[in-house]
C-alpha cells in the first residue's frame, strides 16, 4: 500500500475541482472550436474502425455467398470504392479536428498562462517568502501546459473512444443483441475491478509530483545563489543534494509507473482476451445457427477487437487525467489561500498627493511571534519632513517602511498618508505616492535602461538619462559594452553591489514620488561614491517626505528628526544635536560607532521576520 501523503503534500480535492472548473471554463469559452475539435477525431475513428470494417465484412459475405467461379468484379466494386471513400472522409475529419484542437490548446494555454501570472501578481509579499521561486515557476507553467494534455486526453481517449463505442453497439445490436450486452458488461466489469487500483495509484502520483516540484525548487534555489555556493566551495554538496532529490523523484516515478504496468494492466489484459473470445464465440454460434453468417463473425471480431482497447485505456486515461489534474492542482491549491493584503471592495479615490505620514496606535505582530513588535506605536511625519530611523537590529525600522508600503497589514490602529487610511486605498494608488530603495535592490534580467525605467515605463530617454546622471549611474554605464542597452544578468549579477544600489536610486529619482523610503540605500557604496550619491539624495529629498533607515548614523545626522527604535518602541526622537545633548540611547549608539558602522552585538532578535525580510 502506498504511504499516505501529508496534508501539505496532497492537493486537496477542492484544488482539483478548481483546476477542473478553470479548464472547463476555457473549453466553454472556446466551444465553437472545442466541439469540432473533439467530434472530428471521434467521427474519424468511427469511419476507420467501424464503418470501413463493416464494408469489408459485407464484401467478404458477398464473396462467400457466390461461387468463386461465378463472382464478378462489378458488384464488388461499390464496396471497395465505399471503403476508400470512408477512409478519405475519416482522414478529412481528423485533419479538421486537429486543426481546431491545435487552436483550442494554443488559445487555452495562452489564457491560462495569463490567468496564472495575474493570480500570482495578486499575492502578498508573505506568499513569495514562503514559496520557492523555482517551485512557483514550475507550478504556474504546469498549470497552463497541462491543459493541452487534459484536452488531448478527452479528445483522443475519452470522446474518441466512447462515441465510436456507441456507434459500434448500435451496429452489433442489429446482428445479435447479446453481443452488445456481453461487450458492455465486460467493459463495465473491468472498470469496476480496476477502479480501486487506479484510485490507490493516485497517492503514488501525488508523491511523484511533489518530488518533481522539490527538484525544481532546489535547482532554482542553487542557480540563483551560485555565487554563494562557489564562495563556500559547496558545489559537491549541492550536487549531492540534487542527486538525492533526483533519485527520490526517479524512485517515486518508477513506483507509480510500475503500479500501473504490473498491477493494473496485468489485470486488464486477461479481461480483454476473455471479452474477445466470448464475443467471437457468440458470433460463431449465431452463424452456425443461421443468424448473420460470415458477415456477423467478421463484424463481431473486428468491433470487439476495437472496442476492448478501451479497457487498456482505462489506466491510460486515468493516468493522464490524474497527472494533468494533479499538476494543475499543485497551482490551484495556491489560489485557494486568499492573500492577506487585499483592496477593499470600494476603495477611496486618492485625493491630492499628500505627503504627511501618521502611524496611529499601530499594532503589528510578525507571523509566528508570540508578542507584538509594535504595540500602539505613535509616529507623525509632516509633509516634507525628513526622518532618520535608527537603532539596533530588531527595532522595527525596516518593518515600519514595509508597513507603510502595505506589504503586509497591521493588526490594529491606522496608518495614514495625506490624511487617508492606507487600508482604504487601492494598493497601486498608495504605492504611486512612494519611491522605495531597499537595502538589497532587485534587478531584472533586462537592459540597464529597462531596469531604471521600471519605475516609470513611459519616461523619455532624456528623463532616464537625467535620473541616471543624478544617481551617478552614467559613470559606469558609459563604460559598459553596450552602454544603457547592456543586459545586467539575472538579479543584476553583472553589476557590483554599489552599482546595483545606484540603479535603484536612479529608479527612485525617476519615480518622482512625494514620499521617499530609503532602507540602507547607500550601504553598498564606497566612501567616494557615497558622497556623490548623498548629494543627489539631498536634492531628491528636497520638498519630499523622507523616511531613511540607517545603521551608519553619519548618513542621517543631517535629517530634520531622528527616531530611535528599540524592539518596536520609540526610545527618543529629535535632531542629531538634541539627542547627543540628551545623552540617551542615541548618544550611546553614536559613541559605539566604529568606522561609521553600528556595532550590533547584544541584539537578541533580528528585525526582519521571514515575512518581512
Amino acid at each position: 500500500m502506498p504511504e499516505p501523503l501529508s496534508a501539505e503534500a496532497r492537493p486537496r480535492r477542492g484544488a482539483v475541482l478548481l483546476a477542473l472548473r478553470l479548464y472547463g471554463r476555457e473549453l466553454a469559452r472556446l466551444r465553437l472550436l472545442t466541439l469540432p475539435a473533439m467530434l472530428g477525431p471521434a467521427l474519424g475513428n468511427i469511419g476507420i474502425a467501424y464503418v470501413a470494417p463493416l464494408l469489408v465484412a459485407k464484401l467478404v459475405a458477398r464473396i462467400a455467398d457466390e461461387p468463386s467461379s461465378g463472382t464478378a468484379l462489378g458488384p464488388l466494386l461499390p464496396y471497395v470504392l465505399g471503403f476508400a471513400g470512408v477512409l478519405l472522409v475519416s482522414e478529412a475529419l481528423w485533419r479538421l479536428g486537429l486543426h481546431c484542437l491545435n487552436r483550442v490548446d494554443g488559445l487555452g494555454i495562452e489564457r491560462l498562462y495569463i490567468l496564472g501570472m495575474d493570480e500570482l501578481f495578486a499575492k502578498d509579499a508573505a506568499f513569495f517568502h514562503d514559496n520557492f521561486a523555482g517551485s512557483l515557476t514550475k507550478r504556474v507553467l504546469s498549470f497552463a501546459s497541462r491543459f493541452e494534455e487534459f484536452v488531448d486526453t478527452l479528445t483522443f481517449n475519452v470522446v474518441g473512444s466512447l462515441v465510436p463505442l456507441v456507434f459500434g453497439s448500435v451496429v452489433l445490436w442489429r446482428y445479435q443483441p447479446l453481443l452488445v450486452v456481453v461487450l458492455l458488461a465486460m467493459i463495465l466489469l473491468t472498470a469496476v475491478i480496476v477502479a480501486p487500483l487506479i484510485r490507490r495509484r493516485q497517492a503514488l502520483v501525488d508523491q511523484r509530483e511533489e518530488a518533481i516540484a522539490r527538484v525544481s525548487g532546489h535547482v532554482a534555489d542553487s542557480l540563483m545563489n551560485m555565487d554563494t555556493v562557489r564562495a563556500f566551495a559547496a558545489e559537491e554538496r549541492e550536487a549531492a543534494e540534487h542527486r538525492s532529490r533526483v533519485a527520490e523523484s526517479r524512485r517515486l516515478s518508477l513506483r507509480s509507473w510500475d503500479y500501473g504496468n504490473l498491477r493494473i494492466d496485468t489485470l486488464v489484459a486477461p479481461m480483454s482476451v476473455l471479452t474477445n473470445a466470448v464475443g467471437l464465440l457468440i458470433a460463431v454460434a449465431a452463424a452456425a445457427s443461421g443468424q448473420g453468417g460470415v458477415e456477423a463473425v467478421v463484424v463481431a471480431f473486428t468491433y470487439y477487437s476495437n472496442a476492448t482497447r478501451i479497457m487498456f485505456e482505462f489506466n491510460q486515461i486515468y493516468r493522464r487525467l490524474e497527472s494533468s489534474m494533479t499538476e494543475a492542482a499543485q497551482f490551484t491549491e495556491l489560489l485557494m489561500v486568499p492573500p492577506t493584503v487585499v483592496d477593499v471592495p470600494e476603495p477611496e479615490p486618492l485625493r491630492a498627493r499628500g505627503a504627511d505620514v501618521t502611524f496611529d496606535e499601530v499594532v503589528f505582530t510578525h507571523g509566528g511571534a508570540d508578542r507584538p513588535l509594535f504595540d500602539g506605536l505613535e509616529l507623525a511625519v509632516a509633509g516634507g519632513e525628513k526622518i532618520g530611523l535608527v537603532g539596533r537590529s530588531g527595532g522595527g525600522k525596516t518593518t515600519l517602511t514595509r508597513l507603510l508600503l502595505r506589504m503586509t497589514d497591521i493588526q490594529g490602529g491606522r496608518i495614514l498618508v495625506g490624511g487617508q487610511d492606507i487600508s482604504l486605498l487601492r494598493q497601486a494608488d498608495l504605492r504611486s505616492l512612494i519611491s522605495y530603495v531597499p537595502q538589497d535592490p532587485a534587478m531584472f534580467h533586462r537592459t540597464l535602461r529597462e531596469n531604471i525605467a521600471f519605475a516609470r515605463p513611459e519616461a523619455t530617454e532624456a528623463e532616464i538619462r537625467r535620473a541616471a546622471e543624478a544617481a551617478h549611474v552614467t559613470e559606469f554605464a558609459d563604460g559598459l559594452p553596450d552602454g544603457f542597452d547592456t543586459m545586467v544578468g539575472e538579479r543584476g549579477v553583472k553589476l557590483s553591489g554599489g552599482q546595483r544600489q545606484r540603479v535603484a536610486l536612479a529608479r527612485a529619482i525617476l519615480r518622482d514620488a512625494p514620499i521617499l523610503l530609503l532602507d540602507e540605500a547607500t550601504s553598498a557604496l564606497d566612501s567616494e561614491s557615497e558622497v556623490l550619491v548623498q548629494e543627489a539624495l539631498w536634492r531628491l529629498m528636497a520638498g519630499r517626505t523622507a523616511l531613511v533607515v540607517a545603521h551608519r548614523l553619519s548618513t542621517v545626522a543631517g535629517m530634520d528628526r531622528l527616531v530611535v527604535l528599540d524592539r518596536g518602541r520609540i526610545l527618543e526622537q529629535g535632531s542629531h544635536q538634541d539627542l547627543l545633548a540628551a545623552d540617551g540611547a542615541y548618544a550611546k549608539l553614536w559613541q559605539h560607532q566604529s568606522g561609521g558602522f553600528l556595532k550590533e552585538h547584544g541584539s537578541q532578535e533580528a528585525e526582519e521576520s521571514p515575512q518581512l525580510a
